[in-house]
């Protein structure tokens, strides 16, 4: 996470939990026709082991780029799920990890791994980015933290203290890093949507580049 005028005024706002995304609003400005990017990055930008909130068939796809560990990821998950529920069926969220805090970031990657073998990724997920202040932050959380704090959201950790560490999470790791490179991510939250990069970066552009490929999809 490379935002830190994002991060600033995020804490500047106060511990308001998700809430905390509301202060992020860009002033409306004309959006340049965002181009779909070039045929080999669109095919490394979506797996099929990857993640997916929403429905799977939806004709509207917004790929996050996405560190459980980052101030503005926490920031903007509702935004994400409000611009999902304002669309409806039209729009699912395709994550995919992008580990820019080291340890701390694998960690969480590994534990939403094994939340989602436990189908229980979404209340997790959640779990994890509410306490992300606790067990992200500049110091040593206890060890274990993060396991509390999913468990809150439904997993089952005896389980998953195995499955964080299986040769399939490995993998999931080691090609997601390579395609956070062919992409040529270097900040997060980066989206895309219908394979178009969302720049500028913002919450109302994210809104409108969204809108506009729904209005697209139905016409």
């Amino acid at each position: 996470m490379n935002r830190r005028g994002l991060i600033l005024s995020v804490l500047a706002v106060g511990a308001a939990g998700f809430g905390g995304a509301a202060w992020y609003a860009t002033r409306p400005q004309p959006m340049a026709e965002a181009v779909p990017v070039a045929p080999e990055v669109n095919d490394v930008l979506i797996r099929p082991y990857s993640p997916i909130l929403g429905p799977e068939t939806a004709p509207v796809t917004i790929v996050e780029f996405f560190d459980p560990a980052c101030e503005a990821c926490r920031a903007f998950y509702p935004v994400v799920k409000e611009v999902m529920a304002e669309h409806g069926d039209a729009v699912r969220v395709v994550i995919r990890y992008t580990a820019f805090h080291g340890d701390a970031s694998v960690e969480a990657i590994r534990v939403l791994e094994a939340a989602r073998m436990q189908d229980v990724f979404e209340p997790v997920l959640e779990a994890v980015l509410r306490e992300q202040p606790r067990w992200a932050s500049h110091g040593t959380p206890a060890p274990g933290l993060i396991l509390e704090i999913a468990a809150s959201g439904g997993l089952d950790v005896e389980a998953a203290r195995t499955q964080m560490l299986s040769p399939g999470v490995v993998a999931v790791l080691n090609q997601d890093r390579a395609d956070v490179e062919a992409v040529g991510v270097r900040q997060t939250p980066t989206f895309f949507v219908n394979a178009k990069p969302l720049d500028p970066f913002g919450e109302a552009e994210l809104r409108r580049l969204v809108a506009a490929e729904v209005a697209a999809s139905q016409s």
